[in-house]
């Protein structure tokens, strides 16, 4: 079975782990509603930390980099249900209940949801589905039972309705305090134009005229410069960091850190 495993394709997902695994990147194009059936889940991005324990729930923003650690606990497997709030099934629901535009949300990218008898009893509906007691979910019945887990989740978080429903393209935000914080993370040129509010041409020029070099260049001179930073004042082992400031193999990270400070990672 892969992990996640899909319940309904692209929707949602179910998964299964019995041993710690750290995925290097992720990027949510949708906002994206979790579960933790059993075990621990940490996420971390720019600018926030979250732990989600068994029982425990956890909203997940849309248009975000982040990285996610997922852990069975003692005597336990790691067991999350996760639903991907598409945009299209959204717009849908706003038509359909009638929901207009409201005033702006100011509050965190992801929201811990506090446990609901509501939302629980939700989750539990579809377990069986997860765990292939219930056979396959039919698409008719999956797409009701995301909007049934969008309904209550604004009944228990009315606040959420100028959140989820907010269709706006991302805003041309500050370029440099925004590759300051993200730099470490290794997705494509494309996304960090996306994430910024840019074209692609217009991320490029925009970029050269802030750091005077392009995204590549820069990047990989702040990854080593991070690098080193860790290493020596840090103490930290190469093998530890080099995913973590987005590079993509051990040998490759030393190359690269050799050719700029002139020895081996290994050697500082």
């Amino acid at each position: 079975m892969t992990n996640p495993a899909e319940i309904l394709p692209g929707v949602i997902f179910y998964s299964y782990l019995s041993a710690e695994r750290k995925d290097k990147v992720c990027f949510w194009n949708h906002h994206t509603l979790v579960l933790m059936v059993s075990g621990q889940l940490h996420l971390e991005t720019a600018d926030q930390r979250m732990e989600v324990k068994a029982g425990e729930m956890m909203l997940v923003g849309k248009n975000q980099l982040g990285t996610l650690t997922k852990t069975p606990l003692p005597g336990q497997s790691y067991e999350s249900i996760v639903i991907c709030l598409q945009e299209d099934l959204l717009r849908k629901i706003a038509l359909e209940e009638e929901i207009g535009s409201s005033p702006k949300y100011v509050g965190p990218s992801n929201v811990p949801i506090q446990p609901d008898p509501f939302l629980i009893g939700y989750f539990q509906s579809i377990i069986p589905y997860a765990r292939a007691i219930a056979g396959p979910l039919t698409e008719d019945m999956g797409m009701l039972k995301v909007k049934e887990g969008v309904k209550l989740l604004l009944h228990s978080l009315p606040q959420l309705k100028s959140y989820l429903f907010d269709f706006a393209e991302p805003h041309k935000i500050d370029l440099e305090r925004f590759m300051m914080t993200n730099f470490h993370f290794n997705v494509p040129i494309e996304r960090f134009a996306r994430l910024t509010g840019r074209s692609l041409a217009g991320f490029k020029r925009d970029f050269t005229k802030t750091f005077n070099m392009p995204p590549r260049q820069w990047l990989l001179d702040q990854r080593l410069k991070a690098a080193k930073h860790l290493i020596e004042q840090k103490h930290q082992k190469p093998s530890a960091i080099y995913l973590d400031l987005g590079f993509e193999s051990l040998p490759h990270f030393s190359r690269s850190f050799k050719q700029k400070f002139g020895k081996a990672p290994s050697m500082i």
